[in-house]
């Protein structure tokens, strides 16, 4: 919902002329969550700051009543752009605190019995979450009353470290943390071996931001990626699909997550996406893609420069 429940995001795009009034978002956020459902997607995820993200995956799922729809959303971030267009400063304000915890829950647990994921957003050591001991004892209260899975978001080059020392946590001597969302696509790897562990553990994992938030797309303003570009054009072209399609099946067949999320804006984009479930990658294409890696610094540096559109 990150990009179906607000009208800007971090991307690559320059400009756009669709129409960002809550009401076209609502209504162009719905028509999505139906084409989703109708090609038998199940897993949608949320989170307080995506906007009005939260409200529309309630609403949707209130006016449908499906039974089988697996809901997720996170805590931790507030949203603060208030739908103002050109917003300048940050659209969302962080605080793993108790407070913010309980403040959050509250809202968020009207999506039972179909909210199945509870996630700390964006997880990191300088936030205190893994070491603040009345907030995990808290998840660990949610868990057990509820049934849901407790997990964690990632974002930064330090992802698998903060991933490590997460799987370390334990209350009543047992795991308190049941899934991990994290940033893995062509260009950041880093993770891929904690998160192999994570899967054998039989954790979920997540993977977000799988488009590098559009940088898998050809862009002349990165010509780091020239090679890459020329790579996966190739591919798309062998497959007859779009890039956005290799980039997707790069993960399935490589990492073999629990899901992926898509990140589609509209029914065209992910119609698009779904094309990736058509065909497999063989082993020399995949390691082919696997030399596209870059450094998780560089891969972070260069995120923090994209602009919120």
């Amino acid at each position: 919902m990150a990009a179906l429940g607000r009208p800007e995001y971090i991307n690559i795009r320059t400009s756009s002329k669709i129409d960002k009034s809550k009401q076209a978002f609502k209504q162009n956020a719905f028509l999505v969550l139906d084409e989703a459902y109708k090609h038998g997607i199940r897993y949608f995820d949320t989170a307080p700051s995506y906007g009005k993200g939260e409200t529309y995956l309630k609403e949707w799922q209130a006016v449908n009543n499906y039974k089988d729809t697996v809901l997720g959303t996170k805590w931790g971030y507030t949203y603060v752009a208030n739908w103002e267009l050109g917003f300048k400063g940050k659209h969302e304000i962080k605080a793993h605190t108790l407070n913010k915890l309980e403040e959050q829950w509250e809202v968020s647990k009207k999506m039972l019995p179909n909210l199945k994921y509870y996630q700390v957003h964006s997880a990191t050591f300088e936030s205190g979450i893994l070491e603040n001991t009345a907030v995990l004892k808290k998840l660990h209260s949610i868990k057990k009353t509820t049934g849901l899975k407790i997990g964690i978001t990632t974002s930064g080059k330090n992802q698998s470290e903060v991933i490590a020392e997460a799987l370390k946590i334990t209350l009543n001597n047992n795991l308190l943390f049941d899934s991990f969302q994290v940033t893995y696509n062509i260009f950041e790897q880093s993770a891929f071996s904690v998160l192999t562990k994570v899967l054998q553990k039989g954790k979920k994992v997540i993977i977000k931001e799988a488009l590098a938030n559009g940088r898998v797309f050809k862009n002349e303003k990165f010509e780091c990626y020239t090679k890459a570009y020329q790579i996966l054009e190739n591919l798309a072209k062998k497959y007859n699909v779009g890039i956005d399609a290799i980039a997707l099946r790069f993960i399935i067949d490589g990492l073999e997550p629990s899901y992926i999320l898509s990140g589609a804006s509209n029914k065209l984009e992910l119609t698009d996406n779904l094309k990736a479930l058509n065909f497999s990658l063989t082993e020399e294409e995949l390691s082919l893609l696997q030399t596209l890696k870059t450094l998780p610094e560089t891969y972070w540096a260069e995120r923090s420069t994209l602009n919120w559109n």
